[in-house]
């Protein structure tokens, strides 16, 4: 077992148990037999890893479709992803298979680890040997915090490149730190100081994925324009999709066109409305409901089927789950999975044939919202932006991007986009904005108050806007800018977006709604002391503290 007291342990999210780790059953709603086999995906995924590492040392090529199982497998692990443990133990497996056949491949097989050789394929020596392989595998605490840093960053990257790869866009560069690094969290012999230096890398290459998955964003879409977008209903059946795929939902939109069939969006996919590639499809109808943890009430409500395409899922109601469909690292078992991989046309007619049997969808609000402000249109509006802060008009910018959760204290978020002066400006991405993008909070000479640049990679487009003004005014250090940063995370994206934003040489920080429970204090110790990173206190506190 992973401990005298625990069937599992699993720490990777802001929500984990007291804030210290899950240990009979996940909050997200992960069962412990679903925790450990993750844990051992990971296991021989680091093993996997190794391998490549070691075929690219000695000048051999390794196959692209080695690097896309080993981002889907990384992907499969992050919070709300995968909860069906048949699909976990044939990746396991088929990780398994690929390994054997590369190590094949070296002629010296000498210095192979145990992640390397472990090649067991019976399914309940698998279970078995799940239990007893995890988080807790390092004893070193501090040791243990950095590699867990790391993995949950290369976890964030890999989901990344994974929307970048089904667009064509990939970068072997970046695959091959990828494994280099995971392989890297299993040597002892690598310092707390050698760690440290990994974690600042990995937010380098942090940096180039979220630019891969923008440019092929933006290359294939268009650059995403100021949008109104409707959160109302029609009267027609419809599909709803939540996640970040686009390539999943611009197929269903070719799909669905002609069908009688709506499509709407929901929490991450809500960017979706703003890019000119999709304002085409007259059957694109808006936004449907909130962020990811208000699924059971809307996705019962919205009454036709539903698509997952990435993670964020809440285990479904019995009342609905036979209209949830998945497709990618998405999985539960009972809900039926859409197959098709990089540069396959999925197929949708069994969710288009489903939703027209349906109800339309039960409206549940009635208006618009703006969104859109991603980095090529805020700096098509930089001369007026520029002015509005030369003139006094906007005193301070507050990044308050990042992820949306369950917990009662994230109303904080609420609280403090409403107590913000009105010369401030919001700049967000990801579903954290829930909670003040319904706010009529106004604008500034015609600059609305919220810019929302789109889904949580989109955070890169914030870092690129700051880069930007900081050329503009002249300044040495990104820091001279009237910007603080105020983030919520909840899952392993916002870890690689936080990376990210350290080596590009962001300080003071804050983030909440708590800190992330596998930062030990010697850790969390190193962010303050290098990079003023600090929790939140109360809306009061942190509006004298940060914007006064």
């Amino acid at each position: 077992m992973k401990t005298i007291d625990s069937k599992m342990f699993c720490f990777q999210c802001q929500e984990t148990a007291g804030c210290s780790g899950c240990k009979i059953n996940g909050v997200c709603g992960k069962k412990a037999s679903t925790a450990n086999l993750q844990d051992l995906l990971i296991y021989v995924t680091k093993g996997i890893s190794e391998v490549t590492t070691e075929m690219r040392k000695k000048g051999k090529i390794v196959d692209k479709k080695i690097d896309r199982m080993i981002r889907d497998s990384l992907f499969t692990t992050i919070t709300n992803a995968n909860f069906d443990d048949k699909v976990i133990i044939n990746k396991i497996k088929n990780i398994i298979d690929e390994k054997e056949l590369l190590i094949s491949e070296l002629e010296d097989k000498s210095s192979l680890s145990k992640y390397a050789i472990y090649n067991e394929k019976d399914d309940e020596k698998l279970k078995i040997k799940s239990e007893n392989v995890g988080i807790l595998d390092t004893e070193d605490e501090n040791i243990r915090s950095l590699r867990e840093l790391i993995i949950y960053g290369l976890k964030g990257m890999a989901a990344y490149l994974k929307h970048a790869g089904v667009l064509g866009f990939e970068k072997e560069e970046i695959d091959a730190f990828l494994q280099k690094t995971l392989r890297d969290t299993t040597d002892d012999k690598l310092t707390q100081e050698e760690l440290i230096n990994l974690v600042m890398e990995t937010g380098k290459y942090g940096v180039e994925a979220m630019a891969l998955l923008d440019n092929a964003n933006t290359s294939t879409y268009g650059n995403p324009e100021i949008t109104k977008v409707n959160i109302g209903v029609r009267n027609n059946p419809a599909i709803l999709v939540s996640g970040h795929d686009l390539k999943d939902i611009e197929q269903l939109l070719k799909q669905t066109e002609g069908t009688g069939v709506d499509v709407y969006t929901h929490s991450e996919m809500l960017p979706a409305n703003y890019y000119p590639a999709f304002k085409k499809y007259d059957h694109f109808v808006g936004n449907y409901g909130n962020a990811w943890w208000k699924q059971k009430e809307e996705f019962e409500s919205f009454n036709g089927p539903i698509l997952l395409t990435t993670n964020c899922l809440v285990p479904p109601s019995e009342s609905y789950k036979e209209r949830v469909y998945t497709t990618s690292a998405v999985g539960f078992e009972g809900c039926k999975h859409i197959e098709g991989g990089y540069g396959e046309v999925k197929d949708f007619t069994e969710i288009i044939e489903h939703a027209k049997r349906c109800n339309p969808p039960k409206e549940i609000e009635n208006g618009e919202i703006v969104g859109g402000f991603a980095h090529n249109q805020v700096m098509q509006l930089a001369d007026k932006v520029v002015d509005a802060v030369k003139s006094g008009a906007i005193k301070k910018f507050v990044v308050m991007a990042g992820c949306d959760g369950r917990q009662k204290g994230r109303s904080y978020y609420t609280e403090f986009a409403k107590a913000l002066p009105k010369d401030t400006v919001i700049l967000t991405a990801g579903c954290a904005k829930y909670r003040y993008n319904k706010l009529d909070l106004g604008d500034i000479g015609g600059i609305p108050r919220v810019l929302d640049a789109g889904q949580c990679n989109d955070s890169y487009s914030l870092a690129v806007i700051a880069m930007k003004l900081q050329e503009v005014f002249g300044l040495e250090d990104i820091n001279d800018l009237p910007i603080v940063y105020n983030i919520a995370w909840y899952e392993q994206k916002a870890v690689i977006v936080l990376l990210a934003l350290l080596y590009l040489g962001v300080k003071n920080i804050h983030l909440g709604p708590t800190l992330p429970a596998f930062l030990t204090e010697d850790t969390a110790k190193f962010l303050v002391d290098n990079f003023g990173i600090a929790g939140i206190g109360t809306v009061e506190e942190d509006i004298e503290n940060l914007i006064k």
